[in-house]
């Protein structure tokens, strides 16, 4: 426990002892104190959570990189090489049992080249490229 909790939970036995101390008549209004006091620590918290998150965004901006998406995950950063690779093994199959060797080797040249595309796709920075943006926002390219 860190020293707001602690700190709150004092509030709380206060609240309680005050309560008990002062009657039933005034305990809306032992509430409503307590609870101001929750709101306004919760309200620090978000609000120190949301600067942090900036500052880490800006950081990223500054250094040129990607910002990471959401739905950047195992599955979506690997998901297709996978996929392409087990569907090779079939397409390899029909490619080199209609297309001899000739028909094997464009079948790969299409396995290759759909997963270069899908990954300059995911990383434009991947080969030296780099979208970059002037100080008007206007993009250009290096």
């Amino acid at each position: 426990m860190d020293a707001r909790d602690a700190e709150l939970k004092k509030e709380l036995n206060a609240t309680l002892q005050a309560r008990r101390e002062l009657g039933e008549e005034y305990e809306s209004a032992l509430v409503d104190s307590f609870l101001e006091k929750v709101d306004q620590r919760i309200d620090g918290a978000v609000e120190r959570r949301v600067r942090r998150q900036l500052a880490e965004q800006q950081m990223v901006v500054a250094r040129g990189a990607r910002a990471p998406r959401a739905t950047d995950s195992w599955g979506d950063r690997f998901g297709f090489g996978l996929v392409s690779l087990v569907l090779a093994i079939p397409l390899s199959a029909i490619g080199g049992t209609f297309g001899h060797l000739p028909g094997l080797f464009t079948t790969w040249v299409g396995i290759v080249g759909v997963n270069f595309v899908q990954a300059v796709r995911n990383n434009p920075g991947l080969f030296g490229h780099r979208d970059k943006r002037g100080k008007d926002g206007d993009r250009w390219e290096e």
